[in-house]
């Protein structure tokens, strides 16, 4: 009887995990039973505080923390079209039972209060904020849709050379596929960087997510085959003969990117990454250089979503 009850708890616990693992990588849908935020009232919640906001008036907030304000009018532009369909795409999906969208950037996005944008630019506020309120004025109302519904449109900083599918990272999307990115090392401030690591440190941190790997080897043999996807970054990593994902080696060692490379010399294992975020959707700094190079903010998003249609939403 003990066996029998002990087998139906593990295989409890077995149906758990796997539904953990499904959950944790899958996006939320939008819900019909949710209504659309109304343009005069959206319900922000911020550290804690909910807070009712013109839904232009809070984007301005948005793009003012997600992306320089110094880069090209067609970029902030195009920052603000993805800021709100993500705005949208996030009220549509009920994930905060009071609010329609929060502004921890883990979960929805950054924002900032006009209090906190006078502070960080002191004597440059007007001229900045003039350049940011533009961008969400001049595409007031203007949103991107896939199939009548608001798209997830993910953003990230920069990219190496091509952006990530969604599907490497959340569930996949027909309009968050890889496509190329013309940022390089010459229009991105740390567009390069390293991480290093002693065997020691190496060992004690990938022991912990993955206790069977072995690290008996000398350290020059820990290194195994590295799998790359179809945008260059790593989707796997054998090390210690145990896999791991791109993903969690971003997550242990803090890499900007998991577009990167993993070498050992002179007793010290380096990372070496390009680029900075996820890697799905809009390329903030390849916006920012296809602006640069006469591209209006239509074209730059109908690059990093394609598919997707640039509609009015009130």
């Amino acid at each position: 009887m003990g066996r029998i009850v002990m087998t139906a708890w593990l295989v409890l616990a077995l149906i758990l995990i796997l539904l953990f693992a499904v959950t944790v990588h899958t996006l939320p849908e939008p819900s019909p039973a949710v209504s659309a935020p109304a343009a005069a009232a959206l319900r922000v919640l911020h550290r804690g505080t909910l807070l009712s906001l013109p839904a232009e008036q809070y984007l301005i907030g948005v793009v003012a923390a997600e992306m320089p304000a110094d880069f090209a009018p067609e970029a902030l532009k195009a920052q603000a079209v993805a800021a709100r369909s993500y705005t949208l795409y996030c009220a549509r999906t009920g994930k905060h039972p009071d609010a329609d969208v929060c502004t921890d950037y883990h979960c929805c996005q950054a924002w900032r209060s006009e209090e906190e944008l006078r502070q960080a630019w002191g004597t440059d506020y007007e001229e900045k904020s003039s350049r940011v309120r533009s961008a969400v004025e001049s595409t007031a109302g203007e949103v991107l849709r896939f199939g009548g519904e608001p798209v997830f449109a993910a953003f990230h900083s920069s990219s190496a050379g091509f952006t990530e599918d969604c599907g490497a990272i959340w569930n996949g999307l027909p309009y968050l596929v890889s496509v190329s990115s013309p940022e390089t090392a010459e229009s991105v401030p740390n567009y390069v960087s390293h991480v290093a690591l002693s065997p020691v440190e190496l060992r004690g941190s990938l022991l912990t997510v993955c206790p069977e790997a072995d690290f008996t080897d000398p350290p020059e043999d820990w290194i195994g085959e590295i799998r790359r996807d179809g945008s260059g970054r790593v989707a796997e990593a054998v090390i210690g003969g145990a896999s791991f994902s791109g993903v969690k080696l971003r997550e242990l060692f803090s890499l900007r990117s998991t577009a990167f490379e993993l070498s050992y010399a002179d007793g010290v294992f380096r990372f070496t990454v390009t680029g900075y975020g996820h890697g799905v959707g809009m390329s903030q700094y390849g916006a920012n250089v296809m602006a640069a190079e006469g591209a209006d903010y239509r074209a730059i998003l109908a690059h990093y979503y394609p598919g997707t249609e640039l509609s009015s939403l009130w």
